[in-house]
């Protein structure tokens, strides 16, 4: 048996889930890595969820795909499970072996309505994981999401505050036990809230310097940062953020006329949606636009400038 040097131990590469785009897949490096805990953050309609159905198809692709060939435990709190989005993301998802023909068959779903409850079903999923009902493993654990759980389950006393954040370490370290332990993707979403007290002259203040590693975000014009705080974000290991813009522009028919007016069948409001690394231990700060269509969420190709 020849003996292997303890630094190429370190230099092994990292099993990866695609996100069903190669241009979202260039912004993570390959895709979100096996045995971390990947937050999805952003406000409501800026696509976490429908990432996450796009990730449920990817993972029971083969790992020359960029897949996982495993099925998916999908944890959520909001009502009602998008069943009929997954339905629609059917058929842009080829299934890519036998176990595959019916995708739906490697989907699990269990409801959450509270913090407890959530610790319960990740501490039941460990049976679910270990012998799964399906021909595949289980190695996407999806939590969707995260604050609605938290939303008004607590008070802003002390006492509730010391047991929301035993909680989140509670919940975060069965998280990351699952991924390691089973060799799985662990993707949690979380909203936003607003950033209040900022000056105008340098964007900064007090209260919204800095939450973690990270510094406030833009989303529908409003300056926003990830709920749930502080001790939340220590328990993450990446966090990539999904934003959202409206713009109102000029109607195809009213630029071909010449037409000034503003009347509302003039104009159209297109929505840009940004996704960016805020951060990860293996990845650099960026970003890059992405549109939501009936196939999927895909990245936009950044035009480089002609010389």
């Amino acid at each position: 048996m020849i003996p292997v040097k303890p630094e190429k131990l370190f230099n092994l590469p990292t099993q990866k889930l695609t996100l069903g785009c190669p241009v979202l897949d260039r912004l993570v490096r390959g895709g979100l890595p096996v045995g971390s805990v990947t937050e999805l953050a952003g406000e409501s309609g800026a696509g976490k969820t429908q990432l996450c159905l796009q990730l449920l198809l990817a993972a029971l692709r083969p790992p020359a795909l960029g897949g996982l060939s495993a099925a998916s435990l999908y944890i959520h709190s909001e009502f009602p499970f998008p069943l009929r989005r997954l339905l629609c993301l059917l058929p842009s998802s080829a299934p890519s072996s036998a176990a595959a023909l019916n995708p739906l068959d490697h989907v699990f779903v269990r409801p959450a309505h509270s913090p407890d409850d959530l610790f319960s079903l990740l501490a039941a999923a460990d049976a679910l994981i270990a012998r799964p009902p399906s021909a595949l493993p289980v190695r996407l654990l999806v939590v969707d999401s995260i604050a609605a759980l938290f939303r008004s389950e607590f008070d802003n006393t002390p006492a509730d505050l010391k047991r929301r954040s035993s909680l989140f370490f509670k919940i975060a370290a069965k998280l990351k036990e699952q991924a390691r332990r089973f060799g799985a993707v662990v993707v949690v979403t979380n909203q936003v809230v607003d950033v209040v007290g900022v000056s105008e002259s340098d964007g900064s203040s007090s209260s919204a310097i800095r939450v973690g590693n990270y510094g406030s975000l833009w989303s529908s014009g409003r300056r926003v940062c990830p709920a749930l705080g502080l001790s939340w974000a220590n328990c993450v290991n990446t966090r990539i953020f999904l934003s959202r813009s409206d713009e109102i522009v000029r109607s195809e028919r009213a630029l071909e006329f010449g037409e000034s007016d503003d009347r509302d069948d003039r104009t159209v409001v297109r929505t840009r949606r940004k996704m960016e690394v805020v951060f990860a231990p293996h990845l650099p700060e960026a970003s890059c636009e992405f549109v939501i269509v009936r196939e999927g969420v895909f990245g936009v190709e950044t035009q480089r400038p002609q010389n």
